[in-house]
């Protein structure tokens, strides 16, 4: 009975015609080949785009193994679609084993900035935590990274697993039972990031997917204000189980919120609105805690929610100790004043959602 290595040796006197002086053996055509008691089987292998010269070549290597094999050898030529070998991968490799023990993934957003988006994120997870979840928050509003500020996390060196610079995952850092990772603790302090939009989603995507999380009950993502590439990118390829919109209750704010929402609800993202978060819903003085001055309008984000039929997931007041715990990197969602209540009835009220 012949060998593989015969069998290919007489086919290297098959050239293509159109390929110069390369045989089918050279050119990797032959796919596979069959041996067997007065047997032998050929599949040559042909790209999707039809080749002209198919019939010719099967033909051909038909005549050579009737030329070389011994005389009553059954002689068969089958042929399949073989498919380009893709380009090996290059750069960073995102894949989502970094996500598997994360149960609930879920996008802060807000259509415009200024709403205090980061300030909601950051006092959730807390009160998430609070409450016994496992909570993370990865800061992916890349333009302007406020969480390490918030939680007093400036200046931290943020560790790696992995030797390989396109395969090694972030450790995320860990403080009030969250874990956080943040574009501001990749960066120098005070230095802008200037980058493209192709730019920020890879790195918005390494922040996210490039992390060893861990097992989570929740992940935040504070993501950047508006709508654009970006929060397409990242929502096409991070699996979120939903978003909140944060929104203020001014009339400029609330027509944001509508085009955010849009986004989320666009056939090509289809992401669920978990609810809508109306922020600095009133002002309180500290010394007054029991008074209330809707200094932005009153009531605007429920409203809007019971118009874009999202649930309405509670009111946080404008209170100058929530500013401070900002500042200091102490979120005010660690105490047990009304201003870190409110916080920690907007996490039960996320809890119940998912």
């Amino acid at each position: 009975m012949s060998s593989r290595e015969e069998v290919l040796g007489w086919l290297l006197d098959v050239q293509h015609p159109a390929k110069g002086d390369q045989d089918v053996v050279q050119l990797g055509m032959v796919e596979n080949i069959e041996l067997g008691e007065g047997r032998i089987k050929v599949t040559l292998g042909f790209p999707k785009r039809p080749d002209p010269l198919k019939n010719y070549l099967v033909g051909a290597v038909q005549a050579c193994l009737y030329r070389h094999a011994p005389g009553g050898t059954e002689i068969e030529v089958d042929t399949v679609v073989k498919e380009p070998a893709k380009p090996a991968p290059k750069g960073i490799q995102f894949n989502l084993e970094g996500l598997r023990e994360v149960r609930n993934i879920i996008g802060i957003a807000s259509g415009k900035g200024g709403v205090g988006k980061s300030t909601v994120a950051v006092n959730l997870a807390v009160a998430l935590a609070r409450l016994g979840y496992r909570v993370g928050l990865a800061d992916a509003d890349v333009y302007g990274p406020s969480v390490p500020t918030m939680t007093g996390t400036e200046g931290i060196d943020i560790a790696m697993e992995g030797e390989d610079e396109n395969s090694a995952l972030f450790v995320p850092t860990e403080k009030y039972g969250v874990k956080w990772l943040s574009i501001g603790h990749l960066s120098p302090e005070g230095q802008a990031l200037i980058w493209r939009g192709p730019m920020a989603s890879t790195a918005l995507k390494q922040i996210i997917l490039q992390t060893v999380w861990g097992p989570l009950d929740f992940l935040l993502i504070d993501m950047p204000p508006g709508t654009g590439d970006i929060h397409i990118s990242l929502i096409g390829d991070v699996p979120m189980t939903g978003a909140i919109i944060v929104t203020t209750p001014q009339t400029v704010a609330l027509a944001d919120v509508l085009r955010g929402v849009n986004m989320f609800r666009n056939p090509q993202v289809n992401k669920p609105i978990l609810g809508l978060v109306e922020n600095m819903a009133w002002f309180t003085p500290e010394a007054h805690p029991d008074e209330k001055y809707y200094i932005f309008g009153r009531d605007g984000g429920t409203q809007m929610a019971e118009n874009l039929d999202i649930p309405f997931l509670g009111q946080i007041p404008l209170v100058q100790g929530i500013r401070e715990g900002g500042d200091s990197g102490e979120p005010v969602a660690l105490s047990d004043r009304p201003d870190g209540k409110a916080f920690m009835e907007l996490a039960r009220k996320v809890a119940e959602a998912v």
